[in-house]
């Protein structure tokens, strides 16, 4: 996902500036390089070879991955139990009186 949100973000990207703008510690070069092979591998991400420096580019929408990685995280931690999510999330964050409005205002259009 931080490798997508920097493709996202800073668009058309080599390895090495996907690397150096997550400045990781922990993760070294060839780690990221791995992982956008891998990437690469499932269609996550496109490569232009035709310069020396290969770009990447992610090719799978911001929404898109959100909502298959909050699918897959609601089935896994929650059992599929999308109230639970909701309750805890509630729960552990402060929301503004700004956010309650949204969510009820999504919530009465689910209704409708």
């Amino acid at each position: 996902m931080e490798i997508l949100q920097v493709l996202w973000n800073k668009g058309p990207c080599t390895v090495r500036e996907v690397y150096e703008t997550l400045d990781k510690k922990d993760v070294g070069y060839t780690t990221i390089l791995k992982l956008m092979q891998i990437m690469l591998e499932k269609r996550m991400v496109s490569r232009d070879t035709s310069a020396k420096s290969h770009l990447y580019k992610a090719t799978i929408g911001k929404e898109k991955i959100q909502h298959e990685f909050l699918d897959r995280f609601i089935e896994t931690v929650y059992n599929g139990n999308t109230s639970r999510l909701i309750m805890q999330a509630l729960g552990n964050h402060k929301a503004s009186k700004e956010e309650i409005e949204l969510i009820k205002q999504y919530l009465d259009n689910l209704q409708e």
